[in-house]
């Protein structure tokens, strides 16, 4: 069931695997090695039923049959006997490495492997939704899994032969099975370019999913396949001959379109079988842009042209970068020949770019069977593709080179693992157990104390490899552990899942400031006997959305509880004599008044000015002033919460103030620090201050046990000229061992 003409990747493979055998001379040992194989396994074989009802023997002879037609080398065709035989023999591996080699016997273990891992997932419970993604990570762990790509060549063959025997003997073929061929075998015959065993695939998956559908469209065609390929060879050398008596250098090559993808086409476009035109198509690759034209020109004078069915997308490409010329012809019978014409550039890009065939058809119209063609995987794919065909066909050359120099190269990033319920995790190489309990739900990875990887107990640090089973023991309640995100103990790879730890302890955090927060709060209204004010109408005074936003700002200590007072004990009106009392004199020429703290009051002279508590400003911070009834112009930090708040309740006390250009002493500011309560800590942030020469006048701190052990919030009063050095300071409390954060109030 062969083409007539073949697709250009089949060429190429055969030619490499024909000039690899000339130049190492494997081929007569290949041979040999394919002759001895078939004797080894025949008595075995013999009388057996593989679980699909097949004969063993039969099915070991017609995978060979398709590893030959696809141009693949004896030396693979006689791997496919020994890996059937190996079900029949106690210890395949040894039996098989002492009777034909290592080489032989690792690609058996594998394929065995692999055939049980496909049997294992073919059988899991998967809802709905997730069919598809389940569907793709399987076609990645394909390919992942197996570092030989021997052995996925070798299911792609056995598939299909599979699926042949099902047709030839009229047997229906289970749904789970065809589904699995049209969503992950079809698909990956597909990536590695295999187009031969691609459409077949994709034609009998069709034909046992959906039999009156594969029925339909085989009346419509109105011919059969060999009559379409009969006619499409003819056109394609009547087309050859033309452009040869025009001087033009060009191949041509033609391809029938299987039933599969007709249907594809008429059902995404909503199109009859009169307006599927490239039912037939012709590929003609020429030297240059100008040799594109010429043939084009040629084609025309060979065919009659269809109105309205010429695309240039050399003059006008795709979006993501196709060129090509395409139009459409009626042959000498009035039947319809789609025609591509591209120069070897324009192929190559279209064949292995981002562009590549194989990449935009699998995603279909509007994303066909949910797959998306795009990501970082499928670009290396592409790139890797000569290479991976390569060792692919011609695996007699030596086989540890094979699997480091190419295949380890393209997919050492990722590694897939499965559930007990076989299930595909995707995560990335040096993924722990840790890693995967994050992967499948964050609570999960929370609780995770343990971990049996294929049934036994590993540490959580332990680094999985593709293939192995992972069943997580958690705790019914509880939390990740800080140790988690030392990245020397190696409990985390996926950024993910580092993630997911930071924001669990961020929020912890944020749960006992607030709980600190609230405690102060509740305090203040014992202190005024308020107690029965609604807490969420107070924040809502304050200008909070809710009473949580209040007691976490009071208990990161950026809000003073006197603005709360304020609330609970407005003052009495105040005379007018004590307005009076801080009049603003005018200055007796232009300029501005020089206060305390070198700060000038814009416009106004010799006007009392004092640092707010609150915020404590600093040069060169941007600053606002306030105008006090008892203490003059109160300067405050622009961002200062207790600011934003007073200016918004009596904006015409807001006054304009800057520093001065002369200034001197020193100020003191806030520096709170969260850090792991443990001893020394505060020894090692004292002699942080004391390195970089800082004064502290003054230290607050508070311990709070918790399910970390104990957290420790401390506020250091220090005094600096300027915050220029602040910034390096606070760099340098980050970076004690258990400082959790090192901030300025």
């Amino acid at each position: 069931m062969r083409t007539a003409e073949p697709s250009e990747a089949a060429v190429d493979a055969a030619a490499i695997v024909e000039l690899a055998a000339r130049e190492t001379g494997v081929a007569e040992d290949g041979a040999a090695a394919l002759e001895r194989a078939r004797a080894f396994a025949e008595p075995l074989l013999a009388g057996h039923l593989l679980d699909t009802g097949e004969p063993a023997l039969v099915h070991a002879d017609g995978v060979a049959a398709i590893l030959q037609a696809i141009g693949a080398a004896p030396s693979m065709r006689a791997a496919a006997y020994l890996v059937y035989a190996g079900d029949y023999l106690q210890h395949p591996e040894e039996m098989v490495a002492k009777a034909f080699g290592q080489s032989y016997a690792s690609l058996v273990t594998h394929t065995r492997r692999l055939v049980q891992i496909q049997r294992a997932t073919r059988a899991a419970t998967v809802l709905e939704a997730q069919r598809q993604q389940q569907a793709e990570q399987v076609r990645k762990m394909l390919l992942a899994f197996s570092h030989d790509l021997r052995v996925v060549l070798l299911r792609l063959a056995s598939r299909l032969q599979t699926l042949r025997w099902y047709a030839a003997e009229r047997v229906p073929c289970p749904e789970v099975l065809a589904e699995e061929t049209q969503q992950i075998f079809a698909p990956l015959a597909n990536r590695l370019g295999i187009w031969q065993i691609k459409w077949e695939l994709e034609d009998l998956a069709f034909r046992f999913l959906l039999p009156d559908e594969y029925k339909r469209i085989a009346r419509l065609l109105d011919e059969k396949r060999v009559e379409r390929e009969q006619r499409i060879e003819g056109a394609r050398r009547r087309l050859r001959e033309r452009l040869a008596e025009a001087g033009i250098r060009a191949e041509v090559y033609g391809r029938p379109k299987h039933l599969h993808s007709i249907w594809k086409k008429m059902r995404g476009k909503g199109l009859p079988i009169e307006r599927v035109f490239d039912l037939s198509a012709l590929r003609v690759i020429v030297d240059d842009v100008a040799g594109c034209y010429a043939a084009l020109s040629r084609v025309h004078e060979c065919f009659r042209a269809v109105d309205g069915e010429y695309d240039d997308y050399i003059a006008r490409p795709k979006p993501n970068g196709y060129q090509s010329l395409h139009t459409v012809v009626l042959d000498d019978d009035g039947r319809a020949l789609e025609v591509q014409i591209r120069t070897r550039a324009m192929h190559e890009h279209a064949e292995h770019g981002v562009a590549a065939h194989w990449m935009y058809k699998e995603a279909g119209v509007r994303g066909y069977a949910g797959v998306s063609a795009a990501g970082d995987f499928n670009e290396r794919l592409a790139e890797a593709r000569k290479a991976v065909l390569r060792e692919l066909l011609a695996w007699e050359r030596d086989f540890a080179t094979t699997q480091d120099a190419t295949t380890s190269a393209v997919f050492d990033d990722r590694i897939y693992v499965f559930t007990p319920q076989v299930n595909v995790i995707d995560l990335p190489v040096g993924g722990t157990p840790v890693d995967f309990a994050y992967a499948l739900h964050t609570d999960l990875g929370h609780r995770c104390r343990g971990a049996r990887v294929d049934g036994a107990m590993v540490p959580l640090n332990t680094a999985l490899v593709s293939g192995q089973t992972i069943e997580i023991v958690a705790a019914k309640e509880g939390g990740p552990s800080m140790d988690w995100l030392n990245p020397e103990l190696g409990y985390l790879k996926s950024p993910r899942a580092k993630a997911k730890v930071r924001a669990w302890f961020n929020a912890q955090a944020q749960g006992l400031t607030i709980a600190r927060g609230r405690e102060l709060v509740e305090k203040l209204l014992q202190r005024e006997g308020k107690t029965a004010v609604k807490l969420e109408s107070l924040a809502e005074q304050l200008g909070f959305k809710t009473a949580d936003a209040l007691f976490e700002v009071v208990g990161k200590d950026e809000f003073s509880l006197r603005n709360i007072e304020q609330i609970l004990r407005p003052a009495a009106p105040a005379p007018a004599e004590e307005d009076e009392g801080i009049a603003l004199r005018r200055p007796r020429h232009e300029g501005s008044g020089k206060g305390k703290g070198g700060v000038l009051v814009v416009g106004v002279d010799s006007l009392l000015t004092t640092l707010a508590r609150c915020c404590r400003p600093a040069p060169p911070d941007t600053i606002g002033g306030f105008v006090t009834r008892a203490k003059g112009v109160a300067i405050h930090r622009r961002d200062c919460t207790n600011f934003r708040h007073m200016a918004q309740k009596d904006p015409g006390r807001v006054i304009e103030v800057e520093w001065g250009r002369e200034r001197d002493g020193v100020y003191p500011l806030d520096v709170i620090i969260e850090a792991s309560d443990r001893q020394g800590l505060l020894r090692d942030i004292s002699e942080v201050f004391a390195k970089e020469k800082m004064n502290v006048i003054g230290v607050h701190t508070q311990s709070v046990k918790d399910a970390r052990g104990g957290t420790a919030w401390m506020t250091f009063t220090i005094e600096v000229s300027d915050t220029a050095r602040l910034a390096q300071v606070l760099k340098h409390l980050a970076g004690i061992g258990g400082v959790r954060h090192a901030r300025r109030r």
